[in-house]
């Protein structure tokens, strides 16, 4: 078998890590970062290895969120963000 395709792992690698979301934080996410792929990462990376590691979040988000198929997907993401920034005094986007 040939293995030269397989990533290699490095020193100091310990092995994959989990992170917990919110199945809105996840549509959100997902969301977010179609919209920053389609306007182009160049202008926001430094290395290839990050635009590997965000190719890596994409498509795990899209293998767990059946959303993505679904007719109301633009209404059900509108929704999600919404739930999210409930309770948040003042907006989360004053102060970027």
């Amino acid at each position: 078998m040939d293995n030269s395709a397989v990533p290699k792992r490095h020193a100091g690698q310990e092995g994959d890590i989990a992170v917990r979301l919110t199945h809105d934080e996840a549509l959100v996410l997902s969301e977010w970062l179609d919209r920053l792929q389609n306007a182009g990462l160049r202008p926001l990376v430094e290395h290839g290895g990050e635009v590997v590691a965000i190719g890596a979040l994409v498509g795990r988000l899209d293998e767990l969120l059946a959303e993505l198929f679904d007719p109301r997907y633009r209404d059900l993401v509108v929704a999600a963000r919404s739930r999210l920034v409930e309770g948040y005094e003042p907006d989360p986007l004053e102060g970027l």
